[in-house]
């Protein structure tokens, strides 16, 4: 099936499908289409909500920003890339860093990369760009995030790090799938004067929990994984774009951007749709976001 045959509603309720977790092969089943066009439209979404988030979440006026980094992979774990079949490029470890305000749970900005510094820079500038005021800023005790938030933001953030002290683990329990308990923490100040009691990362962890809930790729220990790296930054670009501007969150009883301030409305899959539909119909543009997609 032709993906320019395929109606406003159809191509709807795929999209919607992709953003509550289904598997691609299931909604080439439920939907009556070619795993080919399930796919060729998440490349067209991925697109189109890249360029969404770039031009619309600019001049955020926020007051707290918490940002962690969440692990997934592409066709094989790092430790198997060199004996798996036919690596693509991009295979192996895989980690999407986020910045959420808040007061708002507006996901401000994210890169898809590795956990090094290169990935941490990259984060931190885009989030500096995004932002119109002074922030007081969280992040776990992960060291590459010292010299990216001194590069992006100088001396104008207040700068705290939460870290967390865990349990040593069982000989009993090592090998199993199960995290070390955690004793406590630690809240280190390094720039400026955040405030004690803000200074945390549970909003942004909770944040990490929906993106393992919300989105196959994420799920562990299942057959789910992305196979290609560009499928898994397009279906993380869809779902921050529906995340964002499409749902509504349950304690804000309107969504992010709203509360945010970034648009004056809730937005709908269609309108993301109606969107694929213009930018294929005008001329091809590539936002900042093409530099940081191959990451």
């Amino acid at each position: 099936m032709r993906m320019n045959k395929l109606s406003l509603a159809k191509r709807t309720q795929i999209l919607a499908m992709l953003c509550e977790g289904s598997s691609m092969r299931s909604i080439s089943r439920v939907a009556d289409v070619s795993i080919n066009t399930v796919s060729k439209l998440l490349v067209e979404a991925g697109e189109t909500c890249l360029k969404l988030h770039d031009e619309t979440v600019r001049n955020v006026k926020a007051s707290r920003i918490q940002c962690d980094e969440i692990w997934s992979f592409c066709h094989a774990k790092q430790k198997n890339v060199a004996t798996a079949k036919a690596a693509p490029e991009g295979a192996g470890d895989v980690w999407t860093w986020t910045a959420i305000d808040a007061d708002t749970k507006l996901i401000v900005s994210y890169f898809v990369g590795d956990r090094t510094s290169a990935s941490a820079i990259e984060l931190m500038d885009d989030l500096r760009f995004r932002l119109s005021n002074r922030v007081q800023l969280t992040t776990d005790g992960h060291k590459a995030y010292l010299d990216a938030v001194e590069g992006a933001f100088g001396g104008d953030v207040d700068y705290a790090q939460l870290i967390k002290i865990y349990d040593s683990v069982p000989e009993s329990a090592k090998g199993r799938y199960s995290p070390a308990a955690c004793t406590g923490t630690q809240k280190i100040t390094i720039e400026g004067n955040p405030s004690p009691k803000h200074v945390s990362t549970s909003f942004v962890e909770r944040q990490n929990l929906t993106m393992r809930m919300s989105m196959r790729r994420f799920t562990r220990l299942t057959n789910g994984f992305s196979k290609k790296l560009e499928n898994h930054v397009h279906a993380l670009a869809l779902y921050f774009a529906f995340y964002n501007f499409c749902r509504i969150h349950k304690t804000l009883r309107v969504s992010p951007a709203m509360e945010a301030g970034v648009t004056d409305r809730l937005w709908s899959l269609e309108d993301i749709v109606l969107r694929i539909d213009a930018d294929a119909a005008g001329p091809a543009k590539r936002g900042p976001y093409k530099k940081r997609e191959n990451a």
